[in-house]
């Protein structure tokens, strides 16, 4: 199994969800061995897509350094790293990705007029080893070792409309698309209004997120699966751990968790190399692992 890239450069407009501004972001091939690399075209900065990266994790993840970064880089990991993608620059002319609908529907819709090709080196696995977990309360992300890769997740919310929630998800592309890549992200009408009067969120709308109040759904359409909210913290949860930069063979699994508990789970992950093993795929993982590579 051989590392791939995009087959051509793809190009789409969408809003920035904290300024509200509009945001270009291009999708460009790299070669093998170059891994997943964004580039702000605005200011010149370049940041590879890895857990060390990470300079904030309190909304969104954040990748950047001491001057630049880039935000909200989620949605759009959880569709490259579903799409097999290994080697990939991404484009963009701002301080963060488009928002686009709140999910990773369109991204995955970029990936396919992208479509993708295959390069000379070898696929790598990163497989777990030993069981690892992370914990801020009751909350926790953990990963532990497994042959067939799968995302569960729990959350539990004093709201009639979620309340407690839990699924499982088979990791594969075809699962992603169909189960998870259109969960949008969700927020609580108070929550905007307060983050609109420090100046974020202005991109927020119900065009592209799940919106409560007290009660209800103010989105008109309601939602698109009946447990939205928890497939959206898998999506959200698949992006997160992309940035360790290679195809994971292991099980996640998480309660209440966030982009801080998933920051600080891969920096565990990668702090112990007992922790792990990477792997170049060979004939013979193809077929022990068959079900990851379809």
């Amino acid at each position: 199994m051989k590392q791939t890239t995009i087959a051509k450069r793809v190009e789409s407009v969408g809003i920035g969800l904290h300024k509200g501004e509009p945001v270009t972001i291009a999708l460009e091939p790299l070669e093998s061995d170059s891994g997943i690399v964004f580039y702000r075209s605005d200011v010149g900065s370049t940041f590879k897509a890895s857990p060390e990266n990470v300079v904030n994790t309190q909304m969104a993840t954040v990748i950047g350094d001491s001057k630049d970064s880039i935000s909200t880089i989620e949605h759009l990991l959880s569709a490259v790293y579903a799409y097999g993608i290994d080697n990939l620059r991404i484009v963009v002319n701002s301080s963060e990705i488009p928002v686009m609908d709140g999910s990773s529907a369109s991204f995955c819709m970029l990936l396919d007029e992208a479509g993708k090709r295959t390069l000379e080196e070898n696929k790598r696995l990163l497989i777990i080893k030993r069981e690892i977990e992370v914990t801020d309360g009751k909350k926790f992300a953990r990963v532990k070792p497994s042959l067939s890769p799968t995302y569960s997740f729990a959350i539990d919310f004093d709201h009639p409309i979620i309340g407690h929630q839990a699924y499982r998800f088979e990791y594969s592309k075809e699962n992603f698309i169909e189960e998870i890549s259109r969960a949008r992200t969700f927020g609580f009408l108070k929550d905007v209004q307060y983050l609109r009067s420090k100046g974020l969120a202005l991109g927020g709308s119900l065009e592209n997120a799940v919106v409560l109040d007290d009660n209800k759904i103010l989105n008109p359409e309601g939602l698109r699966y009946r447990d939205e909210f928890v497939r959206h913290k898998i999506l959200d949860a698949i992006g997160d751990l992309a940035l360790l930069g290679a195809t994971i063979i292991g099980d996640y699994e998480s309660f209440a968790g966030s982009h801080n508990l998933n920051h600080k789970l891969t920096k565990e992950i990668l702090k112990d190399p007992e922790n792990y093993e990477l792997k170049i795929v060979s004939k013979e993982f193809v077929k022990e692992y068959e079900k990851v590579f379809s």
